[in-house]
């Protein structure tokens, strides 16, 4: 009997049996590592002791069994997102977005709770439940309150629901966690790959938003926009003050940690800019976009930061990449180089970058994201010296909300019909994480 794990996201699957005869079968219960399906006619069990993919359009050979009083109650299980036959399950879907207040009244406005995405039409039309909330921190808060019975959590790094191992082994239904928008480390998704949860995210849907942001926050910089602006805005009027350190972007080394989406649209749009253009990666990216973006690999990291004027940050945050840049790595830069951290606030180490800002090491630094978010008030990145700093903001314009907005509508509709997700939206799938997250 050829044993198997059934995949995370397919409800519904043609089998094979012994007898060569095809079956569509419901996977609903797991008990001792004994998965029960249910077909029209029978039910059969299988035992997993080793894992193959099971799509829609695959046969596996598998022995079917008597069934048990159990296997016909785990049947209807809540674990599934249809049931034979093509009847939908009734299933919990739970959000957690920001809330808006008085801007919510633009339609266009999707990614706060009150519009929820757009969603509310969709899954309600199909009997689906959905629960919206922005109360999401604390044991007595909204989220909390849902944990054991929810099904589906969409939440956004904007405004991120933090799935610790402990919420998470709490959430005795939840099988799919969708991120709208791009960064699912506000997840635990060592526990999530454990306890056999899929993790996925649009991927690309704020990709341009957020390259385009940090071209913006590196002219800032360099401009010293911000002093500028703050002397303006108070009454004063003093062109010395800004002049003497504000500097043009052409001629000038920059930089990114990281050449995936983000950096290479970064690299693209620099490219018009005249600058030089490096680039610090495991793996050099390849002649054909070395060529588009005029930008060169450099594999070591000492020679990368030695060389820029400026650095911009585009790593995920993982084991790996966790406060990477602390006060030793801080010190190789060049003197008064602009560092820019779109990416996530916990790359950096919180207190040595405002020393690098103090005394000078760093010329100025900007990013839209912190450690921890939302920051207290007394956050010394929002008084230190030299920073353009801003909430996070980045990748949730109104034109990133549309796409990942409608990323995750297109995901829900293909889990609710039992179809594998884009390849490249997985975080976690099977027990496994997503490469850039190992």
């Amino acid at each position: 009997m050829a044993a198997f794990t059934p995949p995370l996201l397919c409800a519904q699957s043609s089998i094979r049996t012994s007898t060569g005869t095809s079956q569509l079968v419901q996977i609903s219960t797991v008990t001792n590592g004994v998965y029960t399906a249910a077909n029209i006619n029978n039910l059969v069990k299988f035992s997993s002791t080793r894992k193959i993919a099971l799509q829609n359009s695959r046969n596996v050979s598998v022995k079917p069994v008597a069934a048990s009083s159990s296997a016909v109650e785990g049947a209807t299980s809540k674990s599934d997102s249809s049931m034979p036959g093509g009847e939908q399950k009734t299933m919990k879907v739970v959000g957690v977005f920001y809330k808006a207040h008085e801007y919510a009244k633009d339609p266009k406005f999707l990614g706060c709770a009150e519009n929820a995405l757009g969603l509310r039409e969709f899954l309600e039309s199909k009997g689906h439940t959905y629960i919206v909330t922005d109360d999401k921190e604390g044991d007595n808060c909204e989220l909390e309150k849902h944990i054991p019975d929810m099904d589906i959590l969409i939440t956004t790094p904007f405004h991120p629901a933090y799935m610790t191992p402990e919420r998470l082994k709490k959430a005795k239904n939840l099988k799919l966690i969708l991120t709208a928008g791009v960064g699912s480390d506000h997840i635990d998704l060592h526990t999530a790959a454990e306890k056999g949860m899929t993790v996925a995210e649009v991927s690309g849907s704020n990709v341009v938003s957020v390259a385009e942001d940090e071209l913006m926050r590196i002219l800032i910089l360099l401009r010293n926009f911000v002093p500028a602006h703050t002397q303006v805005s108070e009454g004063g009027w003093n062109v010395a003050a800004v002049a003497y350190k504000a500097f043009d972007l052409q001629g000038k080394t920059v930089g990114t940690v990281g050449s995936g989406r983000i950096g290479l649209e970064l690299l693209k749009r620099l490219k018009a800019f005249d600058c030089k253009l490096l680039y610090y990666a495991r793996h050099s990216m390849g002649e054909e976009k070395e060529k588009a973006t005029g930008a060169t690999w450099e594999s070591d990291l000492d020679k990368f930061l030695a060389a820029c004027d400026v650095v911009s940050i585009n790593l995920p945050l993982s084991d790996k990449t966790r406060g990477m840049f602390n006060k030793e790595v801080l010190n190789k830069m060049k003197k008064g180089a602009m560092l820019v951290n779109n990416a996530r606030g916990a790359i950096v180490d919180v207190d040595a970058v405002k020393e690098a800002c103090e005394s000078g090491q760093l010329g100025g630094y900007s990013g839209d994201v912190w450690y921890p978010q939302p920051p207290p008030e007394d956050h010394c990145w929002r008084y230190m010296p030299n920073q353009a700093m801003t909430p996070h903001i980045s990748g949730t314009t109104i034109d990133a909300q549309a796409r990942y907005a409608h990323g995750v509508q297109e995901m829900l509709e293909q889990y609710f019909s039992g179809k594998p997700l884009p390849e490249e939206n997985y975080i976690v799938r099977e027990g496994e994480l997503a490469g850039q997250y190992q």
